[in-house]
């Protein structure tokens, strides 16, 4: 069966989002593209709020969202219980927050990385499993519910 990720943004990040879509989808995941749809300035919750609670709810195993910083979109996402984002940079952090944070979201920053980089990120983050063991204590620890 075929993993499916959820995938969104904001204006900044458009254009990685949709040359992402493009390359997941060739190597065989099943995304679905939670806007926006074009370059136009919009506001970022619009689409994070909504990626964030199909996680939740258990219709995508695992999500991406890109805007410039990768903040904005971080933050929106970890507003819910049931999402854990991470801010990755680089491809040991993109690594740790699967094995070690078993991180549900990616928040890539698109002014400040490559899209090669993002693309990399994105794959490994996309096919770390959560190595479980001394971690899923303190994983279990974060929510505030």
């Amino acid at each position: 069966m075929k993993m499916k990720v959820a995938i969104g943004g904001d204006h900044a990040g458009y254009e990685y989002k949709a040359k992402l879509i493009q390359k997941l989808e060739s190597l065989g995941y099943e995304v679905k593209d939670f806007g926006p749809y074009s370059t136009d300035s919009v506001d970022y919750p619009d689409f994070v709020h909504p990626l964030s609670s199909a996680i939740e709810q258990g219709e995508f195993e695992l999500g991406i969202v890109i805007c410039g910083s990768g903040n904005g979109v971080a933050i929106t996402a970890n507003k819910h219980q049931g999402v854990r984002a991470a801010l990755c940079w680089n491809e040991d952090l993109a690594a740790l927050a699967r094995q070690h944070n078993d991180a549900n979201v990616i928040a890539l920053p698109a002014r400040f990385i490559s899209f090669e980089l993002a693309e990399k990120l994105a794959e490994i983050f996309l096919s770390t499993p959560f190595e479980g063991g001394r971690h899923t204590n303190r994983v279990n620890k974060i929510a505030c519910q």
